[in-house]
Parts: C-alpha cells; sequence; structure tokens
C-alpha cells in the first residue's frame, strides 16, 4: 500500500512537470469542448493565419482599385514657368508700310501660368470590367485559401492535442511500471537477504527498473515538445500549461460509405473552390487580353485659368471638351500572343484542379481506410490489456507466494505494459483518425468566421 500511494503521488510530480492544468471540477471536461476552445483560441491568435489574413487584404484593395476605374478620375494641374530666348517670329510690316516697324512675336512668354481643373470618364474600356471580374476572383481565392489555411489549422490543433495526452498517458502508464519494478526490486531483494532466491535473479529487477527509467524520461520528453507544438499552433509560450481531458471511453463512430465521403468532401473541400476561383481569374485574364485588341472611348473635360499673371474672366478662362478614341491596329501580334498566353493558363488551371479533386478522392479513401483500421484495432487492443492485466495479478500473487520465477513475473509485467500502451496509442490513434477524416471531408463548422479570424488587432 505504501508504495502505491508513492507511485501516485510520483504520477502527480510528473503530470505536473509536463504541464497538466487541473481541471477546476472533480472531472475533466469533455475532449470535444476542450479541442473547440483550443481551435477557436487557435484561429484567433496563430501566426499563419494572421499572415493569410494580408492576402485577403492585398485581394480586397486591388478589387477596390479595378472598381474605381468604372469612376470619373479629376485631376489638377497648375504650372508657374519665368522663360528666357527661345524660338521668334517677325512680322515684316514695315516692307509693307516704311511707317510701320516689324513686329517680333515670341513664342515663349517671359512670365506664364496655367491652372486646369480636368475630368476624365471612359465610356467604354471592355478591359475595366474584366480586369473587375479576375480581382474578385483572386479575392474569393484569397478567402478560401484562408478557410482551406483554417481546416488544416483546426485538424492539426485537434491532433497535436491527442499527441499531448496519448504522451501524457503512457508517461502515467510508464511511471505506474517504474513503481510496481521498483516494489518488485524490493520483495526480491528481501528474499534474496532469506536465501530463498539467487543473486541473478536481483540483478534481472534491477536491469528491469533501469529500462524503465530510461523509458520514463523518453515519454517525458515527448510529451514535453507534444506541449510545446500545441502551443506553438496557438501562439502561446511554449511551456505555458494545457487542460487535460479523460477519454477513456471511446468507440468508433459510424460514417457513410466512401463514395457520399468522396462527393461531400469534393463539394465542400474549400481547396477545389480556391482553384475554382483561380480558373475563374485565369478566364478573365483572357478576356483581359482580348480587350487590348478592342477600340476604347473616353470623354474629357478640362477648365480652368492661363495668362501671364493670375486672374479671371476674359482672356484667362477657358474650358475644353474632348471626345477620344483610341483603337490599337497593329502591334506586331503581341495581343495575340497575349490571348494564346492566357488561354494555356485556363487550361492549366483545369487540369490542376482535376489533379486536386482526384488527390481529394485519394486522401478521402486513404483516411477512411485508417480510420476504419484503427476502429477494428480498438476491440482487440482492449482485449488483450484485459488479458494482460488479469495475467499480471495471478502473476503478481504467486510471485508474492513464491511459486513463480523472476524471469516469468517481468515477463508478466512487460507483457502488461506493451499492452497497455498498445491500447493508449490505439485509442489515441482512432482519435486522430476521425480529424483526419473529418478535415479531408470538411466535417463540421469551424467555431469562428476563418476570414475574419485571422485579422490582426
Amino acid at each position: 500500500m505504501r508504495a502505491r500511494i508513492i507511485g501516485c503521488g510520483l504520477v502527480v510530480a510528473v503530470l505536473a512537470a509536463v504541464g497538466v492544468q487541473a481541471a477546476s471540477s472533480a472531472s475533466p471536461r469533455p475532449l470535444a469542448e476542450i479541442v473547440d476552445d483550443y481551435v477557436r483560441e487557435g484561429l484567433g491568435a496563430n501566426l499563419a493565419l494572421r499572415r493569410g489574413h494580408f492576402d485577403v487584404e492585398r485581394a480586397l484593395a486591388a478589387l477596390d482599385a479595378a472598381r474605381a476605374k468604372y469612376l470619373p478620375e479629376v485631376t489638377l494641374d497648375a504650372r508657374l514657368a519665368r522663360n528666357e530666348g527661345g524660338r521668334e517670329f517677325v512680322l515684316p510690316l514695315s516692307q509693307l508700310n516704311p511707317a510701320l516697324e516689324d513686329e517680333t512675336i515670341a513664342f515663349l512668354r517671359d512670365r506664364d501660368q496655367d491652372s486646369r481643373l480636368g475630368l476624365t470618364q471612359p465610356l467604354y474600356a471592355p478591359a475595366i470590367p474584366a480586369t473587375v471580374r479576375a480581382q474578385r476572383a483572386q479575392l474569393a481565392a484569397s478567402e478560401y485559401a484562408q478557410i482551406a489555411l483554417a481546416r488544416r489549422l483546426k485538424r492539426d490543433i485537434a491532433v497535436g492535442y491527442l499527441d499531448w495526452l496519448r504522451a501524457m498517458k503512457t508517461v502515467a502508464i510508464v511511471e505506474s511500471s517504474r513503481v510496481l519494478l521498483t516494489e518488485n526490486l524490493r520483495v526480491i531483494e528481501s528474499l534474496f537477504r532469506n536465501g530463498k532466491v539467487t543473486q541473478d535473479q536481483v540483478l534481472r529487477a534491477r536491469a528491469e527498473l533501469l529500462e524503465v527509467v530510461q523509458q520514463q524520461r523518453e515519454s517525458e520528453n515527448l510529451a514535453r515538445q507534444a506541449r510545446s507544438y500545441l502551443n506553438f499552433l496557438l501562439n502561446r509560450p511554449l511551456d505555458a500549461a494545457l487542460e487535460a481531458a479523460t477519454v477513456e471511453d471511446i468507440a468508433a463512430r459510424p460514417v457513410a460509405d466512401l463514395a457520399t465521403l468522396q462527393a461531400g468532401a469534393l463539394e465542400r473541400r474549400p481547396e477545389l473552390a480556391q482553384a475554382g476561383s483561380a480558373a475563374r481569374a485565369a478566364e478573365a485574364q483572357v478576356d483581359i487580353a482580348r480587350a487590348a485588341r478592342k477600340p476604347t472611348l473616353g470623354f474629357g473635360l478640362d477648365g480652368g485659368i492661363q495668362g501671364e499673371d493670375y486672374g479671371t474672366g476674359h482672356g484667362y478662362n477657358y474650358a475644353q471638351a474632348t471626345l477620344r478614341v483610341s483603337w490599337k491596329l497593329f502591334d506586331g501580334g503581341a495581343s495575340r500572343a497575349a490571348v494564346r498566353g492566357a488561354q494555356a493558363l485556363v487550361r492549366r488551371t483545369a487540369l490542376e484542379r482535376d489533379e486536386l479533386a482526384q488527390q481529394v478522392r485519394l486522401e478521402v479513401q486513404q483516411a477512411l481506410d485508417r480510420f476504419e483500421t484503427a476502429g477494428d484495432s480498438l476491440a482487440t487492443a482492449e482485449a488483450r490489456a484485459d488479458a494482460a492485466r488479469a495475467g499480471f495479478r495471478i502473476a503478481s500473487r504467486k510471485r508474492d507466494e513464491g511459486v513463480i520465477s523472476q524471469v516469468e513475473f517481468i515477463d508478466a509485467r512487460s507483457t502488461l505494459t506493451g499492452a497497455e500502451l498498445n491500447l493508449n496509442v490505439t485509442r489515441f490513434a482512432l482519435l486522430a483518425r476521425e480529424a483526419d477524416l473529418d478535415y479531408v471531408t470538411s466535417a463540421g463548422a469551424l467555431p469562428v468566421d476563418p476570414v475574419t479570424a485571422g485579422s490582426p488587432p
């Protein structure tokens, strides 16, 4: 009993060392609730998601700039010049009438100012709506990329938290084994002092204990690494404490058949929507390239004052209205080549989307196979652990009565530890495979809007 109490105290100490946060109530919160809280925190704080938000902002700014081309542009120009020299024109008035002097007209006035307010408005410019369509598709692609990143982050946070829980459970299992082997060494040493066993059994018990001590250090290191990785995803201090959850009662949930899962994934995966937006942007680029071969029509209106000094009224004020048509008649085939290049990009994006769709189908199939395999293995692992526990209880009683060899007892202990570790790995593998299946099929809603979640404060 004393060894068992000491062992429990050591387990608590080990869990505290690797960063377990005790629950405020007697029982831990449900696993799904804790994962949702961490996902919500990660979507609001993850640095990669924040970086992706700037891509969305940039695409939105580009769309606003493209829409602005529909509106008139108003400019203010003011020029003041002092001139000296320059070309002159002489009127030979003296040749017409000797009483008159020749008149010299300077093309540049000594002092000249021109201040005007200009307005330009495109009336027909086919490149403008095509550019707006392209930028709108680019914005949608950026938003879908942000959603895809958020879904990957949700999966990584869930799997990272499960990895930490699995590592913590491994620490507890190995610590329990260390306590048992410590007690076993004490019993064997007592039997050796009473002449009931030989020294080789003492050495064997001590060697087994040292092996478990080494295994304990490795498992604690893995737990610290898992905690640091999850805190990295959450943009928290790497050694921040994590809240534990109980995951003892686990069963594989029913899922749809492969064809249904694949169809749902093709409909919901944001990566495919992103590829579709990229294809629409490429099609708009074809329209932009074709628009370069079409005429454009624009209207302009200028008004202001001119003269040697600043003033208003007759001799100063002026206004000018223009209607301008521009049509590129020949450019050496550059516009035609631009259209071919844009069409090649359209075909490429279509192939990329088909390839991505095929990849999604494969991911769903692999995730479903892994999930079903983990579910089938769980029952076997539980039965194996139950049998190992029963066998070890029998071996412990025989050891206490001195009717079993040290080798048989240590084998029973190794079998128990191996079965418990296998059950631990299988149990968390099932949960991780479930999270991966939800990711590849885009099942379940995100707790927050991923497009705005990564917005910097």
